[in-house]
């Protein structure tokens, strides 16, 4: 089957995780639409991390299927996961602050390298040229981001709403067929928060297909397709961003006093 003309993207069911006997994740089901910003929202401990840490392959979960492209991931090595075209950015900052700019992004690039130890040592013409265009790749990254004048400067170095830009220039400089972002606007001031929302709005327009967990609701309401809440490591609602933000378990639950408007 060609695999563009398979709407879902990726297909959760069932997928369970416990720490120390405790349920992090019970029995949780969702797709994400290919092309499309599936939100997962919940208050503090309901599992949102734990699960992109699941669909990542950072972590194993108990039970439960992740199908990616109709083949089932779970409990895939975080490597393999990588390959297959996923790419992750983290709520804490995980970045090489000793290194450049452009040499973040190009670590997002390391799947595509493929260099052998002879071919370092040896450094033929091949090698020079995938060099290039992997430096060149990294840069067109950086230029979307508006990141490009800052290439050589120590990660470091940037302020830390440029530090987040780093991150997601690296998850999307591979070309990922999935991106997972976890609270990509954390610790960021609104002007800030609003030019990641706006990178993000130009990702979708691009085709880029995200799955987003994030606190800031106004973010999560403003770009996303379809929204998924959990709470307790259960998931209580999904649908549109005006379906879920007048669910009224989502707002007994979640939102409380944060009206529609929110």
């Amino acid at each position: 089957m060609n695999k563009a003309l398979i709407k879902t993207l990726i297909q959760v069911s069932g997928l369970s995780k416990h720490f120390g006997g405790l349920p992090a994740l019970a029995q949780v089901s969702f797709s994400a639409a290919r092309g499309k910003v599936t939100a997962l929202i919940g208050p503090n401990g309901a599992g949102k991390t734990t699960l992109l840490n699941c669909l990542s392959g950072v972590i194993r979960p108990d039970g439960g299927e992740i199908l990616f492209e109709g083949e089932n991931i779970a409990g895939l090595a975080a490597h393999k996961v990588a390959r297959l075209g996923i790419s992750r950015t983290f709520q804490n900052l995980r970045i090489f602050p000793r290194l450049s700019v452009l040499d973040n992004v190009l670590c997002g690039l390391t799947v595509q390298a493929e260099t052998s130890l002879l071919e370092a040592l040896l450094r033929p013409p091949a090698l020079r040229h995938r060099e290039r265009r992997l430096k060149l790749t990294a840069m067109e990254a950086l230029d979307t981001f508006g990141l490009a004048d800052k290439a050589g400067w120590p990660a470091g170095a940037l302020p830390y709403g440029d530090k987040k830009r780093v991150e997601m220039a690296r998850a999307f400089v591979s070309q990922p067929v999935l991106t997972l972002l976890d609270e990509p606007v954390a610790g960021l001031n609104p002007e800030e928060t609003a030019r990641v929302a706006a990178l993000i709005r130009q990702m979708r327009l691009y085709g880029k297909t995200m799955v987003l967990v994030e606190h800031d609701m106004e973010l999560v309401m403003g770009v996303s397709d379809r929204v998924v809440v959990l709470d307790g490591g259960s998931r209580i609602a999904a649908g549109t961003p005006d379906e879920v933000r007048t669910n009224p378990l989502v707002l007994e639950a979640y939102l409380g006093r944060m009206s529609v408007t929110a």
